[in-house]
């Protein structure tokens, strides 16, 4: 295993002849080949003693196990997976180890002890043993297909009962629908509803878990509980043709919601040989499948984003300084808006008390009603009790002057976009606010700089720029000045984290890196739509390469006024590379606003559904006279894959721009904040992996022939030229980048 041991286990033997087996590899107890060779050799040694009459199988510090590691399988951080290499594991030396294991867990009496996370691998040697013991917080879930790969760990078809699909303890246990729906959802469960599905036998206190879990044992073991081996059951087991059926429903709905993903159907398929085939044939195709999906474009992708998530909180010069998050008790928001009661609501969610701030009592009222609304969603929902939300609510208190935030923390300013009011406001904030007060600005586009500009307090003024809705999209953008103290950006890191957001700190500059990297999303596609391709097809094609809409439902959505202020910052600060159209300002002339007006590049009806309206071409056509272009008829004729790179490339382009002059410190946060601020699909590692994944040279030459056909909105960047040139990938680290940070 070599000489320093990722993970181990440690086992101790009861008086009453249990052994308790505890997996350690902190943080969440992740089962790396060390930690399954030393599960392996503990069970060997219990089997060997005398003294031991039954095992407990645990996880320590109240986590059970988060699931294999898969950096294990190398490569892995940089999205490529190359062939195994001495130190790290194939797919058979996983399946011979686990095959080890399993069996051994299966002939011999094994009770897990589930706490904290029981989740991908961690889940199916809970499932191998006789009988499960959790508790009611326990999350218990096979999330591999997040990953791109199927849940692959050749378990549970090492059973010998016919009709037990590949993880068949887990179907065994659960009915078919219900399982496929955990996988194909990557859904986990708590230890409550896991008890109900009978995934779990019993649920106790974290503080009777190991201790009930020895007494099952010994129970089971001397015959005083009825009991049936969750491998031999087959009482949930539906018969081949209403098991077919709901495997027939399952690739439908997995074709409609991810028709670009092979995983989920390739998940189903190794289900259905496990049930058609039996279990031998069902983990020999499961392994296949597995060696198969982890060589894919989109396991190297999905990875890379899981890796890319996880490392957006590790700032050079920031977050290596040992500095400590000050504690935040109270959080002050000015403007109850759909960007302000979305704030507020994400962090009375997580238990922080808010002042929301708004300049007349009936925009105060819409604010908080708002917010309300936000929460009787999650009760309609489930997600939430009545107490609950009547606690959560009571966390907001309305204001109307500044008198309540002499004792904040921080405050979030959430304005409309103009520079006169946010400058005002701040200097108001300066006077009322205590010196230790983060000055925050939620602004998508404008220069803190400017904001800041009447006050003194520029080491204390950040921005956290969150998207809409706010209590919904997972993204934080954390925008620091040259002056931003970085006390202040590693309390936001630390709120960021709080309020279950992913946060990305980047540099400060119009648009920042999501909206400056994206201005030329809805550009491109005007400007090809003012040269002859049809509208609503470049939606369907931008849909169709996975973004959650098109450019246009994207703009009807935004709403026409926000989407002019914010082009006209763009236009005043790039004015050499931003494509300049009179179309949405002629649509919003005749009262057309978006999805809010009900129309807008569509029309909508009642329930905000969408469908094209032919009337566009007239205002299409009048904002090609304005802009003295022409029908191109070879744009006419476009394809679905050159209308994605001629929407796109403008966008690595930008994104180039962003990386190369520091707004963004690593590509990877790059890619992370387009996927989780502008819905590019994950499967494709974000912007700039999916960049590499075409070749720097090729985008650079499509760009450079598009900018001598249709002008310099396309010039290709001095970064993307240079990287071309040398054949090199887009997200190599800059070396001497002129750091906006």
């Amino acid at each position: 295993m070599g000489s320093n041991p990722k993970g181990r286990t440690v086992m101790e033997v009861g008086a009453d002849g249990v052994a308790v087996i505890t997996i350690i590899n902190p943080p969440v107890n992740s089962l790396s080949l060390d930690v399954l060779q030393s599960l392996k050799d503990s069970f060997d040694q219990a089997l060997r003693r005398d003294d031991v009459k039954a095992i407990v199988v645990t996880g320590a510090k109240g986590k059970f196990s988060g699931g294999f590691d898969i950096t294990a399988f190398g490569g892995f951080q940089g999205g490529k997976i190359p062939a195994p290499k001495p130190g790290f594991i194939s797919v058979e030396i996983l399946t011979d180890t686990v095959e080890g294991i399993l069996l051994g867990l299966q002939e011999n009496l094994q009770v897990a002890a589930i706490d904290g996370l029981a989740l991908g691998g961690g889940l199916e040697v809970a499932m191998a043993c006789h009988a499960r013991i959790s508790t009611s917080s326990a999350q218990l879930g096979l999330p591999e297909l997040q990953l791109g790969i199927i849940p692959g760990f050749g378990e549970l078809p090492l059973q010998h009962v016919e009709n037990f699909k590949v993880h068949s303890g887990f179907h065994a246990l659960l009915v078919l629908s219900k399982a496929l729906e955990m996988m194909l959802m990557s859904k986990p469960v708590k230890g409550e509803e896991a008890l109900s599905l009978g995934l779990v036998d019993a649920i106790v206190s974290p503080d009777e878990l190991v201790n009930t879990a020895r007494q099952w044992a010994l129970d089971i073991l001397e015959r005083k509980r009825p009991w049936v081996a969750s491998l031999n059951r087959t009482d949930k087991i539906e018969p081949l043709g209403e098991a077919r059926e709901i495997l027939k429903f399952a690739r439908a709905q997995a074709r409609k919601q991810a028709p670009n993903l092979e995983h989920p159907i390739v998940c189903i398929d190794v289900v259905e040989e496990g049930i058609v085939s039996g279990p031998r044939a069902g983990l020999w195709k499961e392994a296949e499948a597995f060696q198969g999906l982890l060589q894919s474009d989109t396991c190297k992708s999905l990875v890379h984003v899981f890796f890319a998530q996880r490392g957006t909180t590790k700032v050079p010069g920031i977050t290596d300084r040992g500095l400590v998050p000050r504690r935040i008790n109270k959080v002050a928001i000015l403007g109850g808006g759909l960007m302000g009661s979305g704030i507020a609501t994400a962090l009375i969610l997580s238990n922080y008390p808010v002042i929301l701030k708004e300049v007349n009592d009936k925009f105060l009222q819409a604010g908080i009603g708002r917010v309300r609304a936000n929460l009787q969603s999650r009760v309609k929902k489930g997600k939430m009790t009545e107490e609950k939300f009547e606690k959560t609510l009571s966390l907001l208190k309305g204001v109307l002057d500044y008198e309540s935030f002499r004792d904040v923390d921080m405050v979030i300013e959430a304005v409309i976009e103009n520079i006169s009011l946010k400058q005002q406001i701040f200097a108001d904030l300066e006077k009322y606010c205590p010196p230790h007060c983060i000055l925050a600005s939620n602004t998508s586009t404008i220069d803190l700089n400017l904001i800041g500009e009447k006050t003194k307090s520029h080491d204390r003024i950040i921005g956290a720029h969150f998207f809409s809705p706010a209590h919904v999209m997972p993204l934080l953008e954390i925008v620091r000045t040259e002056k931003t103290s970085p006390q202040a950006i590693v309390d936001l890191l630390d709120v960021g984290k709080k309020i279950k957001k992913t946060p990305v700190v980047v540099g400060n500059c119009t648009g920042f890196a999501v909206n400056r990297m994206f201005f030329p999303y809805t550009q491109a596609a005007i400007l090809l739509v003012e040269r002859g391709v049809d509208l609503y097809q470049i939606d369907r094609a931008v849909t169709k390469f996975g973004m959650p809409m098109g450019p246009f439902r994207l703009c009807d959505l935004v709403g026409f006024g926000v989407a002019i202020a914010t082009g006209m910052q763009f236009v005043e600060n790039f004015p050499e590379r931003t494509y300049k159209s009179m179309l949405i300002m002629l649509l919003q002339e005749e009262k057309r606003a978006g999805e809010s007006s009900r129309k807008g590049f569509y029309i909508y009806n009642d329930k905000r559904k969408a469908r094209p309206d032919p009337e566009i071409k007239k205002f299409i056509q009048k904002a090609r006279e304005i802009s003295g272009v022409n029908v191109d008829p070879k744009l006419m004729k476009l394809s679905d894959k050159d209308i994605v790179e001629m929407i796109f490339f403008p966008v690595v382009n930008e994104a180039c721009r962003v990386f190369a002059e520091g707004i963004a410190v690593k590509a990877a946060d790059i890619d992370i904040a387009a996927v989780m601020g502008m819905g590019f699909p994950p499967y494709r590692g974000g912007i700039m992996f999916w960049a590499d994944s075409l070749g720097s040279k090729y985008i650079c030459s499509r760009l450079e022939e598009w900018s001598n056909m249709y002008g310099g909105f396309f010039k290709p960047c001095a970064f993307l030229t240079e990287r071309a040139a040398k054949g090199a990938p887009l997200s190599a680290p800059v070396k001497q980048a002129k750091s906006r940070l």
